[in-house]
């Protein structure tokens, strides 16, 4: 099982009677939180995919209502696409689910997910199975059916323990994680505002790890409108937006070497067609991940020196769409207490649990930014994400559910008081 036996210097957790039931019903019912991950992942749900999604909505619906407080569809706002051709389109998103549990108690928790995949109804990776070693393989069964079927299961067995009235939280359930909640994000930004303290439930690695720090994360396109000429006949005349597109390409993945700790990603150039043509469309595609705010405004400015180079050149149209919709979620003293409190708790259960830095990001930037300290990987264990390979180790859904248990057991309890974390 993930996660090293505990030192014996970690502090202990006080574990009383119905704190200690709680525990072994969760203990007892990973076999059903397995079950609910596999039956969720046969739902394809894919983040374009509005009619899966819609389909994926009904028996997440049914799961919240076993918990207190109301439970509700929050609609999300259109937002903007650029298409191949690079017009701005208007995209509509399916709905965010979401319990209101308490909102009047001392202490506010938001726990936050996705039931969105990366894999669209055309994706052959659909149907999930139990791998001959056991694992769990299937879209989302890490990333993060499974990371919803753990915080249900912990918030049931949170509710059956006489502190809980301490505690009220928030759960959110966005369509729109996997491509950067565009629509989700003022949600979860009003969310971060108003709770003491964030339980995001995206996959720890396989070694049972967890993320402390990540980087932040700016999606862009690079639209370049040129002027279309005949090959043949008037080829000077034209102005090849593809050609302009490739050199902003060039010069982005050029920067790379200038700030390691800040990458550029070129993922694609849309654009041209007949080779008779000079091309008066080029879409440029980018990532950008950034550790901190001075470099990501060092990145926003190198992007706006290309930008404006391009659009010095006779005969170019330029326009860049997009931003950075993840700010860097850094390490700060808060932070730094919150991982401590985690790591007691997973004391208690015998687990050394260990933190380190990633580059991806997820709603627990979103979360930070609005300044609200979260841990954001309390998922079960599991790999391979984003891809067909995905897999998660049923064992570590218990062992992940009793360390969030914990935790919100010691909000509630007064063990420690995330009130402080704002401060």
């Amino acid at each position: 099982m993930p996660g090293s036996p505990a030192p014996s210097h970690a502090a202990e957790t006080p574990i009383d009677p119905p704190l200690a039931a709680a525990l072994a019903g969760l203990d007892a019912s990973g076999a059903a939180m397995v079950a609910r991950t596999l039956a969720w992942s046969a739902i394809n749900s894919g983040s374009r995919e509005l009619a899966g999604l819609k389909r994926m909505q009904a028996p997440l619906l049914d799961a919240l209502a076993a918990l207190p407080g109301e439970v509700g569809l929050a609609p999300l706002e259109e937002t903007e696409r650029v298409s191949a051709r690079g017009d701005i389109e208007a995209t509509a998103h399916a709905e965010t689910l979401r319990l209101r549990v308490r909102p009047q108690a001392p202490i506010q928790v938001a726990l936050t997910g996705h039931y969105d995949t990366v894999f669209p109804a055309s994706h052959p990776f659909q149907t999930p199975v139990v791998r001959a070693d056991g694992a769990l393989h299937g879209p989302g069964v890490a990333d993060m059916k499974g990371g919803i079927a753990v915080m249900l299961a912990a918030l049931e067995a949170f509710e059956a323990t006489p502190q809980a009235g301490n505690v009220g939280y928030e759960v959110l359930l966005n369509p729109d994680e996997e491509i950067g909640s565009p629509a989700s994000a003022p949600l979860l930004k009003a969310l971060g505002a108003r709770a003491h303290v964030g339980m995001t439930y995206e996959p720890a690695m396989a070694t049972g790890a967890l993320v402390s720090t990540r980087k932040g994360s700016g999606n862009y396109a690079l639209i370049v409108k040129g002027r279309a000429a005949h090959v043949g006949r008037a080829f000077g005349e034209g102005r090849n937006a593809v050609v302009a597109a490739a050199e902003a390409a060039l010069a982005l993945n050029a920067l790379n070497a200038v700030r390691p700790d800040v990458t550029f990603n070129v993922g694609a150039i849309d654009g041209g067609g007949a080779v008779n043509i000079v091309p008066d469309r080029g879409v440029l595609r980018l990532n950008v991940r950034a550790p901190d705010l001075d470099a990501q405004a060092w990145a926003e400015s190198e992007i706006g020196k290309i930008v404006r180079a391009l659009e010095a050149k006779e005969g170019l149209s330029v326009h860049l769409h997009g931003g950075f919709s993840r700010p860097p979620k850094p390490l700060s003293p808060a932070l730094e207490t919150l991982i401590g409190w985690t790591r007691e708790a997973g004391a208690a259960l015998g687990l050394s649990l260990q933190f380190g830095p990633s580059g991806g990001v997820c709603e627990g930037n979103n979360l930070a930014a609005a300044g609200c300290m979260n841990i954001d990987t309390l998922g079960p264990c599991g790999g391979a994400l984003h891809s067909d390979q995905e897999f998660a180790l049923p064992e570590t859904f218990p062992e992940r559910a009793k360390l969030s248990l914990l935790l919100l057991h010691g909000f509630a309890s007064g063990r420690w008081d995330p009130r402080k974390l704002r401060a």
